[in-house]
């Protein structure tokens, strides 16, 4: 790894998860030892950093669109898959991480592994900080500090528009029409099963916003092809 990063910052944070993935493949237990020794030689200070500055990452991607994605490639996705999901994304990279949350659909390029699950990373930070100091990551955050992370972790994120809605999964295809493509074709997607938990009051409020949106799109693309 570069000696010279002896400060956690979101560029280096991107730099260690780099240098980690190129070292260490597709091996995500070597890539979590390796990043934990890395910041064994950092110390404390630097460790919360990369924990607050990761878990940040993943707050961020906490999207419905993106967990639609998540799903096409899993087969299925709980709530805990997710966030195990969200952390793989991660240690693809910064460029794959932007990419996804520009547009899921993305991801149809990056390569599946693991099940496109990385629980371990999530408690590199905190592995790392019991080590150095006998004490929970967590329970030494400054609220104040991850606040300030978020506002410029945020700064670099340009959302996909419709990222924000969850869809059936029959209109999974026309949203993500690559990613379905590619894991199993429009007849795995052709079912009556919502795929969400419609029970739950927010997710039924967010799919119907999502299905007014694709109305809206779709009569808008009609009205252009007419003034054509």
């Amino acid at each position: 790894m570069d000696p010279t990063i002896t400060e956690i910052n979101e560029e280096t944070f991107w730099g260690l998860i780099h240098e980690a993935k190129e070292k260490c493949g597709q091996n995500m237990e070597a890539m979590a030892y390796e990043l934990q020794d890395r910041l064994m030689s950092m110390g404390p200070e630097q460790t919360q950093a990369f924990h607050d500055i990761l878990h940040i990452y993943e707050e961020l991607a906490d999207q419905y669109g993106l967990w639609d994605a998540a799903s096409i490639m899993m087969e299925w996705c709980s709530d805990d898959g997710f966030i195990d999901f969200r952390a793989w994304l991660i240690a693809q990279g910064r460029e794959v991480y932007l990419a996804a949350l520009k547009d899921p659909d993305s991801l149809a390029d990056v390569e599946p592994y693991g099940n496109c699950c990385f629980e371990s990373l999530s408690y590199v930070g905190d592995a790392t900080y019991r080590q150095l100091t006998g004490e929970d990551v967590n329970e030494n955050a400054d609220p104040a500090a991850k606040e300030k992370w978020k506002a410029i972790l945020e700064a670099d994120i340009i959302y996909r528009e419709d990222i924000r809605f969850p869809r059936p999964r029959q209109a999974l295809p026309a949203a993500y029409p690559r990613l379905c493509a590619k894991y199993g074709g429009t007849e795995r997607f052709n079912t009556e099963n919502i795929g969400w938990n419609i029970g739950a009051e927010d997710v039924r409020s967010m799919l119907e916003q999502g299905k007014q949106y694709d109305l809206k799109k779709k009569l808008s693309r009609k009205k252009d092809g007419e003034a054509r």
